[in-house]
């Protein structure tokens, strides 16, 4: 069988993880009931009896143009967002800062103060970490960080756990992220070319680009059998990547309907302007949930009683009927969409128009 490349920018596709991460992960210990597999968010180790641990590791991601309160706020989100949809609520986290020898004593404490006051206010405790300044280190890619979650071994879900008839929600939308992220960076640009309405509608997504709260949500109301059976935040590759992911994890087939996938009218402005697809482009924030059918409308109700916006946008199937995208009764077979458009976009938009 032919290996497969790293991609050009992002995150490796599924081949690659198959080919290079997955056989290569260290010693085997009988306490680690879920370990790494593409499409999965979270680890889950027994470190007691009935008792487990949910972890996630990602990128500690700065941007200093957003302001150390707002770019610290994110950070956190990030960072949490994967381990919330365990269906156990974020508690620990450990931090690794490898930051610029540019930044000043002062600007470290205002986003050190500011990342510690949204950690406490998702009840998170900071219990270990490294923090240096080196030369080569560069914002937004300045160090990782890892968050646990603790509790019962049977109240965890994990996207291998999407079984067959269950409906596929989606909070939000598509493309959350990449419409906040614009909008944040860019806003001298979006409002010259879209208007200040688009631009105000735009930068709102950036306090929404975390799936925190929509997982609690879904969860508190029941998992598994009860009610939600896998959740998977939508981050690169957007929405197709992450119904891909669910259906790769679980070993299902799918439908996903893309005309029931909600795009609001300043994401797809945005994405019209920047030359990308809304359901294949980044979107933290974006809560996937597979749901039993008798829970459907409970759990919508609680989202929108909390007011966040969901849709249903498709369904877990047998392996057997395949897994397709279907758009106004016409299918196409569902692919991973391997690259993010955003990262190149992103960079033309700064050839263009500059961070402002």
């Amino acid at each position: 069988m032919p290996q497969s490349e790293l991609p050009s920018i992002g995150k490796i596709s599924p081949e690659v993880f198959r080919d290079y991460i997955y056989p290569n992960l260290g010693a085997r210990r009988e306490e680690v009931l879920v370990g790494p597999e593409s499409g999965v968010d979270i680890a889950i180790t027994r470190v007691a009896p009935g008792i487990v641990m949910a972890s996630t590791t990602d990128p500690v991601f700065i941007v200093p143009a957003y302001g150390w309160d707002r770019a610290a706020w994110f950070a956190v989100h990030i960072l949490a967002s994967d381990a919330a949809t365990s269906g156990l609520p974020p508690s620990l986290m450990t931090v690794d800062l490898n930051l610029p020898l540019s930044i000043t004593t002062e600007q470290f404490k205002s986003l050190w103060t500011a990342f510690s006051r949204t950690c406490q206010q998702l009840e998170i405790a900071v219990i270990s970490g490294h923090t240096a300044r080196y030369e080569g280190c560069e914002f937004p890619m300045v160090g990782g960080a890892t968050v646990m979650s603790i509790g019962p071994e049977d109240e965890y879900i994990t996207t291998s756990m999407a079984k067959k008839g269950d409906m596929i929600l989606c909070t939000k939308g598509a493309a959350i992220e990449a419409t906040g992220l614009f909008a944040a960076t860019f806003p001298d640009y979006i409002e010259k070319h879209l208007g200040h309405d688009i631009l105000m509608r735009a930068d709102a997504l950036f306090d929404k680009m975390s799936v925190v709260e929509d997982a609690a949500v879904v969860s508190r109301l029941g998992v598994r059998d009860k009610g939600v059976s896998a959740m998977h935040d939508a981050t690169e590759c957007g929405v197709v990547g992450g119904v891909y992911e669910l259906a790769e994890s679980s070993g299902l087939g799918v439908i996903l309907r893309d005309d029931q996938i909600p795009v609001r009218p300043e994401t797809q402005a945005i994405c019209d302007l920047t030359g990308i697809d809304p359901l294949i482009s980044i979107s933290e924030g974006t809560l996937l949930a597979t749901i039993k059918p008798h829970a459907v409308d409970k759990v919508m109700s609680a989202l929108s009683a909390r007011g966040i916006d969901s849709a249903i946008i498709g369904e877990m199937v047998d392996s057997s009927q395949g897994r397709w995208r279907e758009n106004k009764g016409k299918r196409v077979p569902l692919q991973h969409p391997q690259v993010d458009p955003f990262w190149a976009a992103f960079g033309r938009t700064a050839e263009d128009g500059g961070p402002q």
